[in-house]
């Protein structure tokens, strides 16, 4: 019976750090500026919109 209780902790522990991350790299997406990006390089000008 503790094989199966520490499987369940196992799994939970996971499913929490799987939410976390991806909770964490939607925050970061939302978090990208909106505008327009301007870079001058060796292969001239280049615009982004964001």
């Amino acid at each position: 019976m503790s094989d199966h209780r520490n499987i369940l902790y196992f799994l939970l522990g996971i499913l929490t750090a799987a939410v976390i991350v991806l909770g964490y790299n939607f925050y970061q997406a939302k978090r990208q500026p909106n505008g327009v990006q301007i870079n001058l390089g060796p292969n001239g000008l280049k615009i982004e919109g964001k």
